[in-house]
């Protein structure tokens, strides 16, 4: 069996930090989460963190990144299964906040993420989901299916309710009941931007 490469070592180092992370994360809290415990969990030292990361707050990024790329695979998932376009930009809306119920996921993207690592819209993964959303709502616009405004604008504000509202659901002190408030209004903020037929 052939050595591993530099590179496959230092990926596999990578990939176990973000793991152990993601326990001690989802466990314990960012703040509470102890360096020495999280690296000795992957049979690594602290300076591997420090090489890879920089610092607990740059495996925090790492790890804020794969959890919420994987909500936005989910959601993508969804929307697939609506048969895409303005169905499906609405069923990955509702998936993403539906999302926010799992106890890992609100405590790592949606509590210690903006906490400590800030504006949730600078995120990498929440980029990426922005450019998505571009992209389903530049086709519909194409086709006439929503009103003339700025693509960009309207994107960002879609994804930003669909993030605010998740961020109100993993918040609340009842969240089932929050999920079903804000899906709703969820949904009723984005049919403003659908051309609606003439009523004869």
């Amino acid at each position: 069996m052939a050595a591993k490469t530099r590179a496959e070592k230092m990926e596999e180092t990578r990939i176990k930090l973000i793991a152990a992370g993601r326990k001690a994360f989802a466990e314990k809290g960012f703040a509470d989460a102890s360096m020495d415990e999280l690296t000795a969990t992957a049979g690594l030292t602290r300076g591997a963190l420090y090489h890879n990361f920089g610092d607990k707050r740059g495996l925090l990024a790492a790890v804020v990144d794969e959890v919420d790329s994987a909500m936005a695979q989910t959601a993508k998932e969804a929307g697939d299964a609506a048969g895409g376009g303005w169905n499906g930009l609405m069923a990955e809306g509702r998936t993403y906040i539906e999302l926010a119920l799992d106890p890992e996921i609100q405590r790592i993207v949606l509590r210690d993420g903006p906490a400590f690592l800030g504006d949730p819209s600078q995120w990498p993964s929440q980029n990426r989901c922005l450019q998505a959303t571009i992209k389903t709502l530049t086709e519909l616009a194409d086709q006439g299916a929503i009103k003339p405004v700025d693509i960009e604008a309207l994107a960002r504000l879609l994804n930003g309710v669909a993030m605010n509202a998740a961020l109100w659901v993993a918040a609340s002190d009842n969240p089932q009941d929050t999920l079903r408030k804000a899906i709703a209004a969820f949904e009723v903020l984005a049919a403003g931007a659908l051309v609606t037929p003439d009523k004869k």
